[in-house]
């Protein structure tokens, strides 16, 4: 069939009549349709959880799904081949800057739930954690909130958006409320509630008091593996389903889901698709923070210096396989309980990462790596160095970034301007300074400056044409 008449997905098919609303999401993007979207379509109850998706920096993806009525196809890709399956739990998508639509939403008694996907970057924190006013995206909300008359319904981040809307609700008395938080962060529900309460607290001490008392915030830890959707896969589903869909999304046949909190005025049975609700979610969490996005980060530096493009062409290169087993011994050694199984967890990484026909490319991790190292790398390295061991590995993970910030025009990250003024460093101070961004305790070791100093250009083919520090010892800063 003719491309151009061939009809779109929600003309193709007769989909039941949408859910109602009552989890509203901050955050469209392809993760949260391969995980929590899939996850909600196949609760027991799913069909009485509708979800209100909006975008985070542009409307595009709330454009395209709105004229679909919410629907997409999912492509579960393995290396034996693809499956189909069209998600329907999305009821409505919206653009993330109509912010009353969202305080709208929130305000309704019968929404119980907002999740959250708005990266690691999104939540306003400094580095030791604490809520950070002086954030430029948090100041410029802060004035908008405070500009009753003016901007103050229209905050540009979507911790701004996630406030305003808290502020909403509590308006109009519709009760208690559950923030969820799927970002890759440690403790990611303590993070949401620090940084709500945080931003709250400048605005209106008023409002904060209620959120203490009102809303939970529930840690997760999320996993599958979304690569970004190429034209190919676009035309795959025309090929395969006989409709048109501009917004499919690929993910791998595996998925993981580990919850832990309280949801004030309920929840789906997400456990009936395969979701684990715990009491204690801190060894899970740090599992797949180590062993999955940690073992991600260093791929990423040392196979883009390496050239490669995929992790599964990463982890075919021996010195970056090498360098990731020798991160997991580490952090295993600091990851205990039977429950984890990390042999096999390790295992399965290898298989996971190794599927080729997952095209998961090594610049979109790359991003943000002040925040995704601050929570991947530091915790393993400080574990080794407490118990006397150098924290070689996960060291190597960080002079394999500081070896890729040299070597990039263009750096995607919150604090890519400060990247760039450390990067002007002498030498000795250069890798000292780098650290500083991640945390002030690296920058002002003297020891692990020199280590990370030392294990710079290890992944570096042609030092020669390239800007990166030589792999020998630099004095620290405090040496």
């Amino acid at each position: 069939m003719n491309a151009n008449k061939m009809p779109v997905l929600n003309r193709a098919l007769k989909p039941l009549p949408k859910a109602p609303v009552r989890i509203v999401h901050l955050g469209l993007g392809a993760f949260h349709r391969s995980h929590e979207a899939w996850y909600t379509q196949h609760a027991g109850d799913g069909a009485e959880w509708g979800i209100a998706a909006f975008t985070g920096r542009r409307p595009d993806a709330a454009v395209a799904l709105a004229a679909q009525d919410g629907l997409f196809t999912l492509i579960e890709r393995s290396g034996n081949g693809d499956s189909f399956e069209v998600i329907g739990s999305i009821s409505e998508a919206v653009d993330g800057a109509d912010v009353g639509r969202l305080r709208e939403l929130v305000s309704e008694p019968a929404t119980a739930i907002v999740t959250l996907t708005i990266t690691e970057a999104a939540y306003g924190l400094a580095s030791d954690g604490n809520f950070d006013a002086g954030d430029a995206g948090v100041a410029g909300d802060l004035a908008r909130l405070a500009d009753a008359a003016g901007e103050g319904g229209k905050p540009a981040t979507p911790l701004g958006r996630l406030v305003s809307a808290l502020a909403a609700r509590r308006d109009a008395g519709a009760g208690p409320i559950a923030v969820v938080s799927c970002d890759n962060l440690s403790g990611n529900g303590d993070v949401a509630r620090r940084a709500v309460t945080g931003m709250a607290e400048a605005w209106d001490g008023e409002l904060a008091r209620w959120i203490v008392e009102n809303v939970s915030f529930v840690s997760t830890s999320v996993d599958r593996i979304t690569p970004r959707t190429t034209d190919a896969d676009i035309a795959e589903v025309e090929q395969a389903c006989g409709y048109r869909d501009s917004s499919p999304v690929v993910a791998e046949p595996f998925r993981d889901w580990v919850i832990s909190g309280d949801f004030p005025k309920g929840r789906p049975r997400w456990e009936d698709a395969g979701a684990v609700l715990v009491d204690d979610i801190e060894p899970y969490e740090n599992r797949k923070l180590w062993l999955l996005n940690g073992a991600h980060s260093l791929l990423a530096y040392a196979g883009l210096l390496r050239g490669h493009t995929t992790v599964a062409q990463a982890l075919e290169d021996p010195e970056c396989r090498e360098a990731v087993e020798a991160f997991w011994d580490e952090a295993a050694a600091h990851l205990h309980g039977h429950d984890l199984h990390i042999p096999e967890y390790r295992d399965a990484l290898r298989g996971r990462f190794g599927n080729g026909r997952i095209a998961h490319h090594l610049s979109q991790i790359a991003a943000d790596g002040t925040t995704k190292l601050r929570m991947r790398a530091l915790p393993v390295l400080a574990a080794e160095r407490s118990e006397g061991r150098s924290g070689a590995g996960s060291a190597l993970m960080l002079a394999a970034w500081i070896d890729f910030v040299a070597v990039r025009n263009e750096i995607q990250d919150p604090l890519s301007e400060a990247i760039g003024a450390a990067n002007g460093a002498p030498g000795p101070e250069r890798v000292a300074a780098l650290l500083d961004l991640i945390s002030p305790q690296l920058g002002e070791d003297p020891q692990v400056v020199a280590l990370v100093a030392r294990l710079s250009g290890t992944f570096t083919t042609d030092t020669s044409s390239k800007t990166v520090t030589p792999a020998h010892l630099i004095p620290g800063r405090n040496s």
